[in-house]
This record gives C-alpha cells, sequence and structure tokens, in this order.
C-alpha cells in the first residue's frame, strides 16, 4: 500500500521525444547540478505548452527504482556533438510509469520547474497551484474584479530593461494601466521587480 504522504518531486518533460523515452524506457534525466538536494520517491512529469493539447499539465508519474550519475552522451548517444553531452545527469529508472486519474492542469498558467509535493496531493489536485497548498487568489481576485464590472487582461506580458515579465492582471482603461499581483511581498522583493 502507498504511503499517501511520500514525497514528489514535479519535474518537467522538455519535449515530446522525452516522453516517447520516459514511457517506452521508463527513464528520466536530471542535470546533476540542478538536481534538487532533498530526497523523494517518486517523479511526477510536467508537460508544457510544447505539448500541444496535451500541454500544461501533469499526466504520469512514477516511482524510482534506482538512480545513477552518468554522462549525457551514454544516455543519448546519438547526441554525441550536443553542447551538454559531457555533462553529468541523474539517471532514474522505474519498474513502470503511471497515468494520473485526472491530469493535473496549470490552469492559470504558471511556469513550472522543479517543485515538491507529496501523493496525496497529486492523487487529489485539479490545478498546479494545490500541488503546494497555494489558494488560488488569482482566481478569487479575478472572480471579484469581473464581478465589479472592472475588466482585465490576465497574464499580461510586460518588459523593463530587456527582461520580460508577466503581470497578474492589468487594467486598461484610457490609455492608463493599473498593475495587479496577488502573491506575497517575498515573491516581489528582488531589485527586478521592484522596477
Amino acid at each position: 500500500m502507498k504511503n499517501k504522504n511520500e514525497i514528489v518531486l514535479v519535474g518537467v518533460l522538455k519535449s515530446p521525444r522525452d516522453q516517447r523515452l520516459l514511457l517506452r524506457q521508463h527513464w528520466y534525466r536530471i542535470p546533476l547540478e540542478f538536481l534538487p538536494k532533498r530526497n523523494f520517491d517518486y517523479i511526477a512529469f510536467y508537460q508544457p505548452a510544447v505539448f500541444g493539447a496535451n500541454g500544461k499539465r501533469i499526466e504520469y508519474y512514477g516511482k524510482i527504482r534506482r538512480w545513477k550519475i552518468c554522462r549525457r552522451v551514454e544516455l543519448l548517444p546519438r547526441e554525441s556533438n550536443h553542447p551538454r553531452a559531457n555533462d553529468f545527469y541523474v539517471k532514474f529508472d522505474f519498474s513502470e510509469i503511471k497515468k494520473l486519474p485526472r491530469p493535473v492542469k496549470n490552469i492559470i498558467p504558471r511556469r513550472i520547474s522543479f517543485g515538491f509535493t507529496t501523493l496525496r496531493r497529486l492523487f487529489s489536485a485539479h490545478d498546479i497551484l494545490q500541488l503546494y497548498g497555494v489558494p488560488p487568489i488569482e482566481q478569487i481576485i479575478g472572480r471579484r474584479l469581473k464581478s465589479l464590472g472592472i475588466k482585465t487582461v490576465p497574464q499580461f506580458p510586460i518588459s523593463i530593461n530587456g527582461k520580460r515579465f508577466r503581470l497578474d492582471f492589468a487594467i486598461i482603461n484610457n490609455g492608463r494601466r493599473i498593475a495587479v499581483e496577488c502573491d506575497n511581498t517575498r515573491a516581489h522583493a528582488g531589485k527586478a521587480q521592484k522596477l
């Protein structure tokens, strides 16, 4: 019986090719330099927008059977000219890859990188934010602004000093713009965010 509190790493499948390797050969790789320090028993696999209609979601997960450190070229020998061919990776092997009863979708959407959750949350979540216990503040504020008749543009892109950002909401009226951010102070404490 599975322990629902076992730790799950949420990883990213960068391409459909990586998904094919996962589903057919039951392995996944992480560059050693980016390997999270925390221990984990499972990996859940996020499929970004490059997956088209099946993107922006987690559909598959697997329990780690074993892992080893090797060079990228050992894993993908046909890509010996790849710029990272000699870099070290951690290869995770799985006995099987399972499909979730329902996908966990990236509804807002948020940029996804490595994160941790539990099996309990993975099986019960409908939205990526629920994996991490984050209340859906953006949806709550968006619904309230709409009920007040305030038109917003969600995930509004902006560029400052060559850096690109997305505002949670922009209110645009008569050529004037108001930025609405729903994150906490810590998320906007960096120098770039204060500009």
